[in-house]
């Protein structure tokens, strides 16, 4: 790896600083982890918005049914969804806002692997859309 590109690489991981447990404590906290995966629970009221923060692949696990406005770059989409609901969130970074009537309650189980053909290639479905935080 040359100088350069260290240099300009973000730190990821836990203890980031664009890690969701560091931007958002308030909302974010961690249920599980271990070698392979971390799982957090993510709790939030009407009209709360989240700092910038990135999350790796992951799968959303929504506990109570919600709608969010989610932000990335110049990007934004609401997004509504079901109690119940089970999503593949492909690696982002994102602001969330809860634009609903009703508190967010949802779960993330973030792989610690990387995808098999790195992130330029994946074959396993079409590009996910912003997620929900």
């Amino acid at each position: 790896m040359t100088q350069q590109s260290e240099a300009t690489m973000a730190p990821t991981g836990p203890h980031a600083p664009d890690d969701p447990t560091v931007t958002d404590p308030e909302h974010y906290r961690v249920v599980l982890e271990n070698d392979r995966v971390r799982v957090l629970e993510y709790r939030d009221v009407p009209g709360a918005r989240t700092h910038p923060h990135r999350h790796p692949d992951s799968v959303m696990v929504t506990a109570t049914g919600f709608r969010r406005r989610i932000t990335s770059g110049e990007r934004a989409v609401e997004v509504e969804l079901e109690p119940g609901q089970v999503r593949w969130l492909a690696e982002q970074e994102h602001v969330g806002e809860n634009v609903g009537t009703s508190p967010t309650h949802a779960f993330f189980v973030e792989l610690k692997e990387p995808h098999p053909g790195g992130a330029a290639d994946r074959a396993d479905g079409p590009p996910a859309p912003l997620g929900p935080a």
